[in-house]
């Protein structure tokens, strides 16, 4: 799950907290160039700093709104003769150099566990860490707070922090730095970049592709700088095939070019990473998977993996070959996919035949064998469900070179996740009419804009499609939330994630949506509105009151439950207020609403 991103929340405690996003500086820069140390040449991802850049200042502003000048070209040297010096003490010690590519959501948790590493035979710290960040106007920001000890992302999870600050100011096994030239001193090299999947269209995911420029560029340095000895781990998700026919052969020829005569040590393990309050257990505390471009690599990547994981308690697999892994990982992500499309068919099914597919599932559940089985919501998003079939279907004609089309319900299931949310703006269009309104000129809240309950994290949540196509219909859209304060897919969308790439290409009537600010006052979020949203099932909303909600609105008003929120004497308590529901698979509500009417 690579994305240069932060998070902000309180998991336990329902405070809002900012959402903080590394991508986001780019948003946040005052006066800034519209060139960039990052893009002044046709080499948008090399990690030199170029001659162009030497003769402007730019600043990378983090989330906070912090400034820091992009470093220019003269203070490389500078830099790399600080890093040397730590890196020959750290040596002195009986250290093993470890350099992070990449201090984003998966890299800077995963610098802290390997720097946090005690050495099982001396009792004493074992690794150090230099966590690595191309100094562009986007994410250089994450260098100079790394060197604080201040965590560049910040997530619910309550051990990130500490563990950071820990080791860099305590025990000083954990550094930051611009300066590529310190993979010249690495013994093992973590690679964590992301490879992102852009989608062209909305629900047709076979146009989109991968985008590989930015770990292409980073293996080729690291292929140019390494030391022979050097294991290289790429952590990343990638495309199936990536680590042995396009990562091995850059670095292959940068040996060559160098006149290195022994293969790269080059393996790949992905990451199971989850965003919430054991964020961190995730990626020490869990199972990996493990394997190697040959023997070598493969037996140093299990013996690195052995030394910085919990794999006592969570043994490791380890593959005969990396597109194994790379492939695990994709299929594993793929049927849980697969699994939540499959029931969107089904919850239709439900809405227009008076069925709870909320019950139908709670049923299923207490059979053993299917006890996985869960409700999709309005969308599944997070980084890695909504792309990574995509990874698959690109690799098999971009990389091993078939024509065929052998992926059909991969790619479909994909579609699907994507456009679901598309529906709960008809439920809610529905709703309007059986009141008498229309969606037109209405004031609709929606509650919860993350993917995930109880986590601040909006990357590609259904949210964002929901109040997408309701503005494209004419709402004026109110959004809650209490675990974030900002909504960047939003608040930015002419840059965020990067400018082309926002979902507003896909809608019309989109511009006044930057305007939208995440609210905290829910009463105060209500008061007029004509419907209420309840997408996410936030521990607040699962307590809320239907009595309050009308009240805080002054009116009865439509109310729309994506995740199976509301039980049915909720449910029931609406429809006696003289509110209208629908929900997401929740096609027993006319039956609850006959109810009310006949009593």
């Amino acid at each position: 799950m690579q994305e240069e991103m932060t998070l902000g929340s309180q998991y336990a405690t329902p405070k809002p907290r900012v959402h903080r996003k590394s991508l986001i500086c780019e948003i946040l820069l005052v006066n800034s160039r519209l060139i960039s140390a990052e893009c002044v040449t046709n080499e948008k991802y090399k990690w030199e700093p170029s001659k162009e850049a030497s003769t402007m200042t730019d600043y990378s502003v983090s989330p906070a709104g912090e400034k820091f000048a992009v470093p220019q070209a003269d203070r490389y040297a500078a830099e790399f003769e600080r890093v040397e010096s730590l890196v020959e003490a750290a040596r002195s010690e009986g250290k093993e150099i470890v350099v992070v590519m990449g201090v984003g959501f998966v890299g800077a948790v995963m610098a802290a566990i390997v720097a946090d590493t005690i050495d099982q035979e001396t009792g004493k710290s074992g690794k150090f860490v230099i966590g690595c960040q191309r100094p562009s106007v986007r994410s250089y920001w994450k260098i100079p707070l790394l060197n604080r000890g201040v965590s560049p992302v910040k997530a619910e999870d309550p051990e990130v922090e500490p563990m950071i600050a820990r080791c860099v100011l305590d025990k000083k096994t954990l550094i930051g730095t611009y300066n590529s030239d310190c993979l010249k001193l690495a013994d093992c090299v973590v690679v964590d970049v992301q490879c992102d999947y852009t989608k062209k269209d909305l629900g047709n995911m076979r146009t989109g592709k991968v985008e590989m420029a930015a770990l292409e560029a980073t293996i080729k340095t690291i292929g140019e700088k390494v030391p022979p000895n050097c294991l290289t781990l790429i952590e990343t998700t990638v495309a199936p095939g990536t680590t042995e026919f396009v990562a091995w052969p850059v670095m292959k020829r940068a040996f060559a070019k160098r006149g290195v005569e022994t293969e790269p040590l080059l393996a790949h393990s992905f990451e199971r990473v989850m965003p919430g309050r054991h964020y961190v257990s995730s990626i020490r505390d869990f199972w990996r998977v493990c394997s190697g471009c040959n023997a070598r690599a493969r037996q140093r990547v299990e013996k690195f993996l052995r030394e910085v994981l919990n794999t006592e308690q969570f043994p490791l697999t380890v593959m005969d070959r990396p597109i194994e892994s790379e492939t695990t990982k994709i299929v594993e992500n793929s049927f849980r996919a697969t699994i939540l499309a499959f029931l969107d068919e089904w919850s239709v099914f439900a809405e227009r035949n008076g069925v709870d597919l909320i019950k139908v599932i709670n049923a299923i559940k207490v059979r053993p064998t299917h006890s996985n089985i869960i409700f999709p919501g309005p969308g599944i998003g997070g980084y890695c469900l909504p792309k990574d079939g995509g990874l698959g279907y690109w690799a098999y004609r971009h990389i091993l070179g078939f024509d065929d089309d052998i992926f059909k319900m991969t790619t479909a299931a994909i579609d699907i996740n994507d456009t679901r949310s598309l529906r709960v703006a008809t439920l809610a269009r529905d709703a309007l009419r059986n009141m008498g309104r229309q969606v037109a000129g209405s004031t609709i809240l929606l509650c919860g804009a993350s993917y995930r309950q109880d986590v601040g994290d909006t990357r590609y949540s259904g949210s964002e499609v929901i109040v997408r196509k309701l503005t494209e219909m004419g709402a004026e859209m109110r959004v809650h939330d209490p675990y974030l304060e900002h909504w960047y897919e939003l608040e930015a969308q002419d840059t965020y994630p990067a400018p082309g790439h926002s979902l507003s290409r896909f809608f019309r009537n989109q511009a006044g949506l930057a305007d939208i600010r995440v609210q905290s006052d829910l009463a105060g979020a209500l008061a007029g509105a004509r419907a209420i949203i309840l997408a996410v099932p936030h521990a607040p909303y699962l307590e809320l009151d239907p009595g309050k909600i009308v009240e805080w609105a002054g009116r009865p008003l439509a109310v729309i439950d994506c995740f199976g929120i509301l039980d049915d004497d909720k449910i029931r308590s609406y429809f006696e207020l003289g509110c209208e529901v629908n929900g997401l698979g929740r096609g027993h509500t006319q039956r609850i609403k006959e109810e009310v009417r006949r009593a």
